[in-house]
């Protein structure tokens, strides 16, 4: 069965069960408005539904069910064994305040087990863990009931709450879990005392496959302060891991997700581990890029960059050709095969922004390891190994691979300090970006918000639709906005912006505010982020030329009503913010 069928499969079980399917939300987490927050990506398939869990009303109802893109570098370091990845799809279905442990529990074991709607697996393998009880919440006895029509007693196993429990933080809704392991040895494991699964599970003997949150608690810093409105469950379920069992595979990179991808991989990088490496982190790279990131040294931009540089640290000859590159996309785009029509639709910016980072880090990586060598003969000091990152571009990760090899140490604690501080640098500005640029509302800066939108409107006509929005950062005195564009403005392009913008001025053009349905914004051709899973209305601002829309947006506003009270628009300077995105400061005179 491949990964796709299991993928569909899922989905289609859930639905004849009266779950709706909801599409996956952006790698980039964003809250009920459509705003980017702080958090860099998705990590877990909840994330983005904790509003709904903690009691809001979702727009699709109490029952869901999706395959959720997630992106986790936590674990960087493990990637290359059998389980770890960076990007991965979480599968996960939801009652909120519906049903409960019964129907959830039962569910889970017809999926797994079911030949003709699930995965046909054998249930005679299947190992189950429930919680065992602490100060913040009771033995759960009744999903051990629950599970005892199903799965013989003494595979069952009460742990405690390191396994057994679980919350997305310090805040946020919490409860009890079951989780279900699966047996991958060749002959079978047969009945395990409490001991010998616990032993089984250190060997990876058995693997967790599916968790089941039964969500009834809050949490405030750290600890639990009482009951959810409505009791829950938050179902989670790796697709790499579920294919690696049904292709009876002892390693996710033996899936169809990576078999294709490794073998062309392997005729260019140093060994196994390495050609491992190289697939996730190009897998991982192409769906960042589809979503509009781009490589930098800091945020979000920081990990692909680095998830590149790893790329090109474990091949042979430190560098990938864009023949390869464009092979490894195709791969990619194939295995998921319509699931994510984004990389599709993206697949010559993908390759344009990986190769031009591959080519970068190919002319800086010599300069690096002949610095790095200047500095090996003891062990390396954290402001060296910020040197060579901020100078030389090396990842932390890269220089303490080298001087592994040396049998000397890296200071990683003092590069933690030195990078911080770095990071403070922009601070400011990374705030402002995630409040949407806009910091407060005075006259002047309601203005020169809406002057973005013309600005944003005026760059699409001129440069092209891809010419998206990155940030934006407005004060009384000016704007800054950044957009994605590969090269220098010429002086031609930044004067018809500003022709183009002045005479939308100069027209006096109305500024409509709505508030409509998330369909109803995007088939009105709004731009913006559409995520049905942020509630039902969304906030749109209009420009209109009489049945033209010069532009429309998602934007949490204020704006000004009419664009004649903006003044004159004067682009004060054109410049690079970060490789492949673009800055432009402006100002209304």
């Amino acid at each position: 069965m491949k990964s796709s069928e299991i993928r569909q499969r899922y989905l289609n079980f859930f639905e004849k069960r009266g779950h709706t399917i909801i599409p996956s939300a952006s790698l980039i987490p964003t809250d009920e408005k459509g705003v980017t927050d702080n958090t860099l990506f998705n990590t877990a398939g909840m994330q983005p539904l904790i509003p709904y869990l903690l009691g809001e009303k979702h727009p699709k109802g109490t029952r869901l069910v999706d395959s959720q893109k997630c992106l986790r570098t936590t674990d960087l370091d493990e990637v290359g064994d059998n389980t770890h990845a960076t990007f991965f799809e979480m599968l996960g279905n939801w009652s909120l305040g519906d049903y409960f442990k019964e129907d959830s529990i039962k569910w889970s074991f017809e999926f797994l087990t079911s030949k003709e709607e699930g995965l046909g697996l054998d249930p005679k393998r299947l190992y189950i863990t429930v919680f065992e009880g602490d100060e913040n919440a009771p033995k759960d006895t009744e999903a051990f009931e629950i599970w005892k029509k199903y799965i013989p007693e003494n595979r069952i196993y009460f742990m405690g709450a390191k396994s057994n429990w679980w919350s997305a933080g310090d805040n946020g809704p919490c409860g009890p879990d079951t989780e279900i392991f699966y047996d991958l040895t060749e002959n079978g494991l047969g009945d395990l005392t409490k001991e010998e699964y616990i032993q089984a599970d250190d060997r990876q003997d058995v693997v967790e496959i599916w968790n089941n949150v039964f969500m009834e608690y809050k949490k405030e810093d750290g600890k639990i302060v009482g009951k959810l409105p409505a009791k829950n469950v938050d179902t989670g379920a790796g697709l790499e891991r579920f294919t690696a069992v049904v292709q009876n595979k002892k390693s996710i990179f033996e899936t169809d997700f990576f078999k294709d991808l490794i073998g062309e991989i392997s005729t260019f990088s140093k060994d196994e581990k390495s050609s491992r490496i190289i697939a996730d982190h190009m897998r991982s790279s192409v769906f960042m890029i589809s979503e509009g990131i781009l490589p930098s040294n800091s945020d979000r931009g920081y990990i692909l960059r680095r998830l590149i540089r790893r790329m090109v640290f474990n091949t042979v000859e430190n560098s990938i050709s864009d023949e390869k590159i464009e092979r490894l996309i195709s791969i990619l785009i194939n295995v998921y095969d319509g699931a994510y029509p984004e990389i599709e639709d993206k697949k010559g910016e993908i390759k344009k922004v990986i190769s031009d980072e591959v080519n970068k880090f190919k002319e800086t990586i010599q300069k690096g390891l002949r610095e790095f060598e200047k500095i090996s003969d003891k062990n390396i000091s954290g402001k060296d190994a910020f040197i060579l990152f901020s100078s030389y571009g090396f990842p932390i990760d890269l220089t303490k691979e080298l001087a592994e090899q040396k049998n000397i140490s890296v200071d990683t604690d003092e590069f933690e300090k030195e990078f911080k501080n770095h990071q403070e640098l922009s601070r400011s500005g990374a705030e402002q970006k995630f409040k949407g640029g806009l910091a407060g509302n005075s006259e002047q800066e309601l203005k020169y918000h809406t002057a973005t939108h013309l600005l944003h409107a005026a760059l699409h006509e001129i440069l092209g639709p891809d010419a998206n929005q990155k940030g934006s950062n407005i004060t009384p005195e000016r704007l800054r906005f950044d957009f994605s564009h590969g090269e220098k403005m010429t002086d031609e392009e930044k004067q018809k912006v500003e022709d183009w913008v002045n005479d939308k001025i100069s027209k006096k053009l109305p500024v409509i505010h709505e508030e409509m349905s998330y369909n109803e914004a995007k088939e009105k051709g709004a731009t913006g982020l559409f995520e049905d899973k942020y509630g039902d209305t969304v906030s749109v601002y209009s420009i209109l030329d009489g049945e033209t829309v010069v532009s429309r947006e998602l934007c949490g506003g204020p704006h000004v009503e009419n664009t004649g009270v903006l003044g004159k628009f004067k682009i004060k300077k054109e410049e690079a913010s970060s490789a492949g995105v673009r800055r432009i400061k402006a100002v209304l005179e």
